[in-house]
Formats: C-alpha cells, structure tokens, sequence
C-alpha cells in the first residue's frame, strides 16, 4: 500500500490556494481591497482577480504583497512558513475561521459537480 503524506493543514498547497492566502493576509492587516489594490499600484480588478485565483501575481509584485502583508513569499504560494496562525489555534483570529470554512464549502461544491 503506497505511504500517504501527512495534511498539511488548512494553509498547505492541497487546501488553501494563493488567493486564499493573499486575502486572508490582506484582511488580518485590516486592509480593504481598494486601499491594498492602491497601495500596490494595481486596479482593484486585478487584486481581486489574483484572490479569487483568476489569475497570479508576477514574482516581483508577489514579494511586495509578501512584503506589505508581514508573511514570506513560500507561505503565499505554499502555506509554510512565516505566515498566519492556523485557524483554531490561539492566536487564530475570527475571520480566518471563517475563511477556512469557505475554503471546506469550496471544496465541498467542487466534489460535487
């Protein structure tokens, strides 16, 4: 029988997906889209577009939104890292348990169709 890796946990690549973790970062930062999307020069579109993974940052705009966000590049575009606290842990705060039970629904509505 094949060894299976263990979860990573709700920030690793198979569960959270790098929009999920720019907008989570964005929001533990108390920032609004608008006020980030102006902060990087970029149209609020495009932000949006990059959390809703439509589409990706070019590296050199990844590492200012890691910059900006106080999280490391490798925890964007992997979950490890220096990022947020897990959601359930102690320092987790309210709205990343709520992010994370979006993520579930997400997953959830994709197994279905």
């Amino acid at each position: 029988m094949p060894e299976t890796e263990a979860p990573q946990g709700y920030w690793g690549a198979d569960v959270a997906t790098l929009g999920d973790r720019i907008a989570a970062a964005r929001e533990a930062a108390g920032i609004t889209e608008k006020q980030f999307a102006r902060r990087l020069g970029v149209k609020t579109r495009t932000l949006l577009d990059w959390e809703e993974d439509r589409s990706e940052p070019r590296a050199n705009r990844l590492a200012t939104i890691a910059g900006m966000l106080g999280v490391s590049v490798m925890w964007l575009l992997t979950g490890q890292g220096d990022g947020l606290a897990e959601p359930g842990s102690d320092t987790a705060r309210p709205f990343v348990r709520v992010q994370a039970e979006l993520v579930e629904m997400r997953g959830a509505v994709q197994a279905l169709q």
